[in-house]
């Protein structure tokens, strides 16, 4: 594997770093400035802030999976120097997410960091004299698909309170869009992005973590297509759209009897500049811990090798209050690849999207696969939609824990009551506010 030098924005100023990929590509040594980017990039430019892009994409994701982990009661986040975790992010005694706290803000920024880069790559691409038209669509295709992804990490926090999709002008940014119409946009993104993926030519490289994908590596136009369609597949049945979701399923690297840890991912180095998987935490680790939330363990079905997830410490922790003798232990090194989306995601979605079509035998199939993985015996419950909802969001729950999903699943089936308050003056919210810094 070697390195490849790269340029991102960061707070709008150009930086150098390195991040792992499969070529070495030496751009410009002496920090090209944005107006450069925009208005004739040679392509040495336009690859380097395509590695950028990637790699800016991993920034304060623990944050992201800490806040959605906590308030989807999938864990806690214990640090006896910041109590927000267990206050703010859990309701104690009528507390509120804030609308200016790390908790929110470093995730929030740093994902509209990447759309940026995005909007300089889309841009760039369009105006650079130095590739083909072909080569033009594989930039755009792929900066319209990872801005999507990105606005719909900071929707998925911010719910009914929307995001900003218009933002390539920051002294005339868009207005916030409700969350139906920016769903709508996002997914709007992501077709934009499947048309210009379709015909393109790719000049640059990814990560290792772009090639983990058996069926859809995107080294290739149609393997960056096949992440497209995934992503696709998620925000449809976010919306309801159940057929295009099965649409976007079969355009993907969709496939009911693959491994189910095919897929794309984050990776994480320990190379000059680069990072590593801040939501790695060691076992048995004191002060600074993240534990598995005691209903993990006590709704878990005997015998399901998802318990791995939660690993027995050696001593019980506790903090205001809270109590767990379990670790989270999704992310088991500092290393530890982080998905973006894979295959054991797209048979729960294919499960989901059956179940709301009434195709119960198809859903059936699908949930006694990831059943079948987990050393689960066949699905025996009642046969109808109803059932097949609730067995599949159970399933979500074990095979997608610490990656994101819990909160959103509940609240999108409006069950957010059903999760767990474990002091009398706790609360369950739907959203976090807007943050400060964008207005009200």
């Amino acid at each position: 594997m070697k390195k490849t030098f790269i340029i991102f924005l960061s707070s709008g100023l150009l930086v150098a770093g390195l991040f792992t990929s499969c070529k070495k590509e030496i751009g410009s040594l002496n920090g090209p400035s944005a107006d450069d980017l925009i208005k004739n990039p040679t392509r040495f430019e336009l690859n380097n802030l395509v590695v950028g892009t990637e790699s800016g994409m991993r920034n304060n994701l623990d944050f992201y999976l800490d806040a959605t982990g906590m308030i989807g009661r999938e864990m806690y986040r214990f640090a006896g120097s910041e109590p927000r975790y267990t206050g703010d992010l859990l309701g104690k005694d009528n507390a509120q997410p804030n609308n200016n706290t790390f908790y929110l803000t470093n995730s929030w920024n740093s994902r509209y960091r990447v759309v940026k880069n995005c909007n300089l790559l889309i841009q760039g691409a369009a105006n650079s004299t130095s590739i083909t038209a072909e080569q033009k669509k594989g930039y755009a295709g792929f900066a319209k698909t990872i801005k999507a992804y990105e606005l719909l990490l900071n929707l998925n926090l911010t719910y009914t309170n929307g995001v900003r999709i218009e933002v390539a002008d920051p002294n005339n940014p868009g207005p916030f869009l409700g969350y139906d119409e920016s769903l709508t946009a996002i997914a709007n993104l992501l077709d934009e992005g499947k048309t210009d993926l379709t015909g393109s030519e790719i000049l640059f490289t990814l990560s290792d973590g772009f090639a983990l994908a058996k069926n859809g590596s995107a080294v290739t136009a149609a393997g960056l297509l096949r992440f497209n369609r995934a992503l696709a597949a998620r925000v449809a049945v976010y919306r309801k759209q159940w057929g295009p979701a099965l649409t976007a399923l079969n355009e993907s690297f969709f496939g009911l009897n693959d491994d189910l840890t095919d897929g794309f991912y984050h990776v994480y180095s320990t190379g000059p500049n680069d990072q590593t998987n801040l939501a790695f935490f060691p076992q048995n680790n004191t002060g600074e811990v993240r534990l598995a939330h005691p209903s993990y363990v006590a709704d878990i079905t005997p015998g399901d090798d998802r318990i791995g997830k939660a690993t027995l410490r050696t001593e019980a922790a506790s903090f205001d209050e809270l109590t767990s003798n379990r670790d989270v232990w999704v992310y088991t090194s500092n290393l530890a690849p982080m998905p973006i989306i894979r295959q054991e995601e797209l048979i729960l979605i294919y499960a989901e999207a059956k179940a709301q079509l009434e195709q119960l035998p198809d859903a059936i199939t699908a949930i006694n696969r990831i059943r079948g993985e987990h050393n689960l015996t066949p699905y025996a419950g009642a046969v109808s939609k109803e059932a097949l909802i609730t067995e599949n969001l159970r399933q979500r729950r074990f095979s997608l824990y610490f990656e994101g999903h819990r909160w959103v699943d509940m609240r999108r089936y409006g069950r957010l009551n059903e999760l767990p308050k474990d002091r009398p003056t706790d609360d369950v919210f739907d959203k976090m506010p807007r943050p400060q810094t964008e207005g009200q």
